[in-house]
């Protein structure tokens, strides 16, 4: 069951990263415990990673946070490869039951971050999204979560020192302003849904849902690695 986005805040609630977490465990760790074995090799939008790599990956991510292990090359390429060669042998039941730990618990740590840790919860949502994608499922990039991923991806994008956009996205009252205005550009502007919008800044493929894209092209809103 999905729902509308809710109108995001000017400031971001401490807990909406763990909540994010929690309310895309619900949806996501069902579908994991029944989904036929052979589906965990499907391959994702992610280059050289099935489902299965999607998975290991997250979950190792979310253990990492929740225990606070932050050693040399983590959150780099050659780190997400480690991880997922580390876990090379579990079986998946192993590797879904990582995952919805992290899930459940890292709310606590991300908090505690003050919003270092804030992008690790969206892009495990944008991941979840991954596993949906390459399973043919409805929605990717979208359902209950989006009243929180929206205002954490309004406020990656500054991280990131994005360009600036508006976004009038379905079903929200007020245009999304995402990226920093420093004055050297106009904010773009994007009309469309709000899965859509996901799948531009994470660098997804964006399928056949019409938007409006005007100031920008679709490579310069990624700011996923």
């Amino acid at each position: 069951m999905t729902s509308e986005p809710s109108t995001p805040g000017a400031a971001l609630e401490s807990d909406r990263p763990g909540r994010l977490l929690r309310t895309e465990r619900d949806a996501l760790i069902p579908l994991l415990r029944t989904a036929d074995p052979s589906a965990f090799a499907a391959p994702t939008c992610c280059p050289g990673w099935t489902v299965r790599h999607v998975l290991a990956h997250c979950a190792a991510a979310l253990t990492r946070v929740v225990e606070s292990r932050f050693e040399e090359g983590v959150f780099t390429a050659e780190g997400n490869d480690r991880d997922i060669a580390e876990r090379a042998d579990w079986p998946v039941s192993r590797i879904v039951d990582e995952l919805e730990h992290g899930m459940t618990n890292a709310g606590a740590a991300i908090a505690a971050s003050k919003g270092l840790f804030d992008g690790v919860a969206l892009g495990e949502w944008v991941h979840a999204g991954d596993v949906r994608d390459a399973w043919d499922l409805p929605g990717a990039y979208g359902g209950a979560g989006l009243g929180d991923a929206l205002p954490l991806l309004a406020e990656f994008s500054r991280q990131r020192s994005a360009l600036p956009l508006h976004a009038d996205v379905d079903g929200l009252d007020e245009p999304l302003i995402l990226g920093v205005n420093d004055g050297r550009r106009p904010p773009a502007r994007y009309i469309g849904d709000a899965p859509t919008l996901v799948r531009l800044y994470a660098g997804r493929p964006l399928g056949n849902t019409p938007f409006e894209l005007a100031g920008a092209t679709e490579d310069e809103l990624t700011i996923f690695g």
